[in-house]
């Protein structure tokens, strides 16, 4: 029972440290099943975290935090489609421009308002998404097995935790089968098709950016009012990145990308169990090898499992209207 204890404490921190994943995954879907590249992820969950956490903390409501959270990211995304669709910029620039901007934007703008070293004040009570207990789950606790998964695994995480199982289900059931996602896919694969059909190109494309920003704000929010009681400085630690990947491993598919974070996630939670673990003949490990396993697996991942991943075939294509 021990061993099972210890699975079920993994699992639980797992699916907690993969929930900005899916949602930055998600972010990236919409955005590049429409054509748009977005490396900018990273610096929109970012910026999204300290508004949040800033609001959150002026307001002592996670609501509104999570609300200033989205309008942050959103600002930047805007900032990149118009980068990316009405300029026609390359994609790969903008996208490495908004994480740099948000790295340097959020340090100047914490440490000017709080000095706390670009950190935000601890925030307690309404000014964070509690973690949701089930009807039962302390009773249910006991039960051998069964019990575990029900209190552990599927009670007791945070309102976000479940939107981002929700936003899973709508993604790919949105662009699967409705008109709207059918049209933004083809845009992705054929914008001059689209364009033909009288449909605008330009305005699913901001459309598509929209969607990756509100998802990056919930990614975002997610970091500083759920899983942690704060901003810290550069505290997405490279979540966008890793969302990137799992991406193309799930082969810009919504499930398959779901599962792709969890695994990550899970990844993430083994390697925090293993800190201070010595190992016969060699020693303790160091911090600093633990911290890698996740990107190092990432590598190994994207490198010998993924097969040929192909990105929709106007995907970082800037569309040149024909007259």
């Amino acid at each position: 029972m021990e061993i099972y204890a210890t699975l079920i404490a993994i699992t639980e921190s797992g699916l907690r440290l993969s929930v900005p994943l899916i949602f930055a995954c998600l972010a990236g879907l919409w955005s590049e099943r429409s054509g748009v590249v977005d490396i900018g992820l990273e610096g929109k969950m970012l910026a999204a975290a300290f508004a949040a956490a800033a609001a959150a903390s002026a307001t002592n409501s996670a609501v509104i935090g999570l609300a200033a959270g989205i309008i942050a990211s959103v600002g930047f995304a805007l900032i990149h489609g118009f980068a990316a669709i009405s300029q026609r910029g390359n994609q790969i620039v903008s996208g490495v421009a908004i994480n740099m901007l948000a790295a340097g934007l959020t340090a100047l703008v914490g440490n000017a308002w709080y000095a706390q070293g670009g950190r935000t004040p601890p925030l307690e009570g309404d000014a964070r998404f509690q973690p949701l207990t089930w009807p039962g789950a302390e009773i249910i606790d006991q039960i051998p097995v069964i019990g575990p998964l029900y209190a552990h695994i599927l009670s007791g995480h945070s309102a976000l935790a479940y939107c981002a199982l929700i936003a899973t289900i709508l993604s790919g059931f949105v662009l699967a089968r409705t008109r709207f996602g059918l049209r933004l896919r083809a845009v992705g694969e054929n914008p001059a098709a689209v364009d033909t059909a009288g449909v605008s190109v330009t305005k699913l494309r901001y459309a598509a950016v929209i969607i990756a920003g509100v998802l990056c704000g919930f990614g975002g929010a997610y970091l500083s009012l759920g899983q942690a009681a704060g901003f810290l400085t550069n505290m997405t630690a490279g979540k966008g990145f890793i969302a990137l990947a799992a991406l193309i491993f799930a082969k810009w598919r919504a499930w398959p990308a779901f599962w792709t974070c969890l695994l990550f996630g899970l990844l993430d939670a083994v390697a925090i169990r293993l800190q201070g673990v010595v190992v016969p003949g060699i020693g303790q490990i160091p911090v600093q090898a633990i911290q890698a396993l996740p990107y190092l697996m990432t590598v190994v991942l994207l490198a010998g499992f993924i097969g040929k991943a192909i990105p929709p075939k106007a995907s970082g294509l800037p569309y040149v209207k024909e007259r």
